[in-house]
């Protein structure tokens, strides 16, 4: 009797730690269930326009500039088989600039225009342009400078003897497994760092493996760009978000103030959690094709613009300084596009004076031929215009 009343006793005690703690870890257990619910089928298209409801946010604010008006221009005609492709591919948001004009504009799926999308990798050609200015004024000279340098909380680790370039063209021999779809992978074990409130500045000085010499060859690994924000916040001292807030987003005279996912310290997750209206995200794609130049002020240095969007891996590799760049860009009028997984996309053609921002909810974006696809109807449509 004694030892049953002592055995209900402590399954008591027990059961009241375990209250205390749901209680107190009750927002990083909501979150973990929401990043292990975030793709689901019936929730997907809802949760990437509401991200601030599953995640810790900070905003950025847009300014009190007057927006900068997208001039209206003459309507056009999807190609034949750009509805069938919408469809397929789960778009959600499509806006296309012809010229600097809004020529199209269409939302699927009971979305709309004023939903805040998340970037995903999008989000890397953003930090790619203010890491331009920085690069120009001087705060960060040397693109050969090593990442510890300006961040010696990854002495020791992976990235301890890889460059800044390293980083900036996805080549910095960091092992890490980006497999969306293995819940043990690197990118997913991430996400539940970033779920739980923990520190993305601790998770990636603790990767210790490398696949490769740093610059040997391109491997993309998103987490190369939050080293890329650790290296923006040890130059400057200040939050990279701060910084893409004060020198791109306010000068853009966006149309909705955006916000960032964030860690459990506030870091921001600058690697794909920037949340903008699909108009938004085609600003930036504008400013690119004018060369940095919005509104007769230059944002981002021209040559920054030239040397981000041109081959800069090793090897050959269809990639820039956090732009993607097709190996055979120069026969479709030098094409190059911003990618997050999911069906993002910001896509530019030069040649065509052509911008189209994309947003998708497309659980299938893994399967072979997808991005091949996706470009294809891009360049497809550019190329109509």
């Amino acid at each position: 009797m004694r030892f049953i009343r002592f055995a209900l006793r402590a399954l008591l005690v027990l059961a009241l730690i375990l209250g205390v703690a749901a209680l107190w870890k009750r927002d990083e257990l909501a979150r973990l269930l929401a990043v292990n619910s975030l793709f689901a089928a019936d929730k997907i298209t809802e949760n990437f326009s509401h991200m601030d409801r599953l995640f810790l946010t900070r905003p950025l604010p847009r300014g009190d500039g007057p927006v900068s008006a997208l001039p209206m221009g003459d309507a056009i005609d999807l190609p034949a088989g750009m509805p069938a492709w919408i469809d397929a591919r789960w778009v959600t948001a499509m806006v296309v600039l012809k010229e600097g004009h809004l020529v199209h504009e269409a939302y699927y799926r009971g979305t709309a225009p004023n939903d805040l999308r998340i970037s995903w990798s999008v989000a890397k050609s953003f930090l790619s342009a203010l890491f331009g200015t920085l690069h120009a004024d001087g705060t960060i000279p040397d693109l050969d400078a090593q990442v510890v340098d300006y961040a010696p909380l990854l002495k020791g680790s992976a990235y301890d003897g890889a460059t800044i370039r390293d980083v900036l063209t996805m080549s910095s021999g960091v092992s890490f497994n980006e497999d969306y779809l293995d819940f043990n992978s690197d990118i997913n074990r991430m996400g539940r760092v970033l779920a739980l409130g923990g520190t993305m500045d601790g998770f990636a000085a603790a990767l210790s493996a490398r696949a490769a010499e740093p610059g040997s060859r391109m491997h993309y690994v998103s987490i190369d760009t939050h080293v890329l924000g650790m290296v923006i916040a040890g130059a400057s001292g200040r939050d990279p978000a701060d910084l893409l807030d004060e020198r791109i987003i306010q000068p853009l005279g966006l149309e909705a103030a955006p916000y960032y996912l964030t860690d459990g310290e506030g870091v921001s997750f600058v690697l794909g959690g920037l949340n903008l209206t699909t108009r938004d995200y085609a600003r930036l794609g504008q400013l690119f094709l004018q060369r940095g130049q919005w509104l007769g002020r230059q944002i981002v240095p021209a040559d920054w613009v030239a040397k981000s969007t041109a081959l800069q891996a090793p090897g050959g590799a269809g990639y820039g300084y956090q732009w993607w760049v097709p190996v055979d860009s120069a026969a479709h009028g030098d094409d190059y596009f911003a990618h997050g997984i999911y069906g993002q996309y910001i896509y530019i053609n030069p040649a065509h004076e052509v911008v189209i921002a994309v947003n998708s909810a497309d659980r299938g974006f893994r399967e072979p031929g997808v991005d091949d696809e996706n470009l294809a109807q891009l360049r497809a449509l550019a190329e109509s215009l």
